[in-house]
């Protein structure tokens, strides 16, 4: 199969880590929601409370084949939802939203990301994770691969853009035709997403007007990548070289989008998750900017999200620290100063393939950990942050420094589901 929809399977339902980066800090964090079904992103609203998708188990409807083609079919049902935490408290605001899963609920595509605008108006991204073909064909109509706009007084919504359908009809990397947003963020009137299933960046009026492919990524070309032993258990066997055979010393990878935030120079930052065989430290975080589309750091492993604090400090999500067919699950927050000095808050203790984070208005970092586990889904809240920079992790950062740095002192208990 071809190599964007290998990265899609694995990066909706693989689980791998390990550390390679020491921590150097005394970061601590504590539990703050528990039981969450495929927790994926999360944001405070600006009374402050955090909302949190859950992407939900699926359920017993209409079926449609996996990116892959390869294993069981994902089938549709309406156990997506949205939880809030308030005050020590769990509520699910919103829910009956659209999902797809595995028959034991993993590998769900379902709601994946919460934003607010300025007035305090949310919207929702729900993602899919097939070729968007079968979707209207085998499940109806559905939200799955769209971004809507929620009411949670009435546990209602409307639907804004249509991303899959966008991917069904123009396909911007000429790759496989597939959809899986998973992140996005609201620039005044535009709503800017991360489509991991299209390899591109897309852009949408908060009106649904103008949707539109910002720009796609790029193959990675491995030299002497180091594969799965023949024996080790993949949902992707045809990727695992056979007992004899020759590893090729060059290998064409393709990594995905995971997320998307706004810098404080008004580009766009977008995380990477690694293509099959997921080389450890080949993860990237693109630039995307009115200059074009840069690495402005490299040397992670299957990042999941990032965010920036409002003194410009980058922090990046690594859902696996180790190449995902090794089958460790500590994962890694990692902090990147204005200054491009690398540094690891948290790795493992706890810290167990997280699929998103934010930054609160009290300076802590709020991750959703096991985002890929039905049931033993958690939000964190990580605190002490404040940490000792260490020598040997600035590997290939460009310094935000580089790009105005004098601009940023200018800144700024749950029930079952259904």
């Amino acid at each position: 199969m071809k190599q964007k929809q290998l990265t899609i399977t694995f990066l909706t339902f693989c689980v791998a880590a390990f550390s390679g980066m020491k921590a150097a800090s005394a970061a601590s964090f504590s539990v703050i929601a528990d039981g969450l079904y495929n927790a994926g992103g999360l944001s405070f609203s600006p009374d402050g409370s955090l909302y949190v998708t859950e992407a939900g188990i699926g359920g017993s409807g209409g079926c449609v084949p996996p990116a892959s083609g390869q294993g069981d079919s994902l089938c549709y049902g309406t156990s997506g939802a949205v939880t809030k935490i308030e005050n020590g408290k769990t509520e699910r605001i919103l829910t009956g939203l659209s999902s797809i899963a595995l028959p034991d609920g993993t590998g769900a595509g379902g709601p994946r990301d919460i934003q607010f605008d300025a007035t305090g108006k949310p919207y929702v991204l729900i993602g899919y994770g097939a070729n968007p073909a079968f979707r209207d064909r085998n499940l109806g109509d559905t939200d799955l691969g769209k971004i809507i706009a929620p009411d949670f007084k009435t546990n209602s919504w409307t639907s804004v853009a249509d991303l899959a359908n966008y991917e069904l009809a123009n396909n911007p990397d000429g790759g496989d035709v597939g959809s899986n947003p998973l992140g996005f963020v609201i620039d005044g009137n535009k709503l800017v997403a991360a489509d991991a299933g299209a390899n591109d960046l897309l852009s949408v009026n908060t009106g649904g007007s103008n949707l539109q492919a910002i720009t796609s990524f790029p193959e990675d070309i491995l030299t002497n990548p180091v594969f799965p032993p023949s024996d080790t258990p993949s949902n992707e066997p045809a990727q695992v070289p056979s007992q004899g055979e020759v590893v090729r010393s060059q290998f064409a990878a393709q990594p995905v989008p995971s997320g998307v935030a706004k810098g404080p120079d008004g580009a766009y930052y977008i995380s990477q998750f690694t293509g099959f065989p997921f080389p450890e430290g080949g993860a990237k975080i693109y630039r995307v900017g009115a200059d074009g589309t840069s690495v402005f750091a490299d040397g992670f492993t299957q990042l999941t999200d990032l965010q920036f604090d409002p003194a410009g400090n980058l922090y990046a999500l690594q859902y696996a620290n180790q190449s995902a067919w090794k089958g460790d699950f500590d994962g890694s927050v990692i902090k990147i100063a204005a200054d491009g000095t690398r540094t690891t808050l948290l790795s493992g203790n706890g810290l167990e393939s997280p699929s998103a984070l934010t930054i609160g208005a009290d300076g802590a970092v709020y991750v959703t950990n096991r985002g890929d586990r039905p049931g033993q889904g958690q939000v964190l809240r990580i605190e002490n942050t404040k940490s000792i920079p260490e020598p040997d992790s600035a590997l290939g950062v460009l310094a935000i420094a580089a790009l105005g740095i004098g601009w940023l002192h200018k800144k700024r208990e749950l029930p079952n589901l259904p």
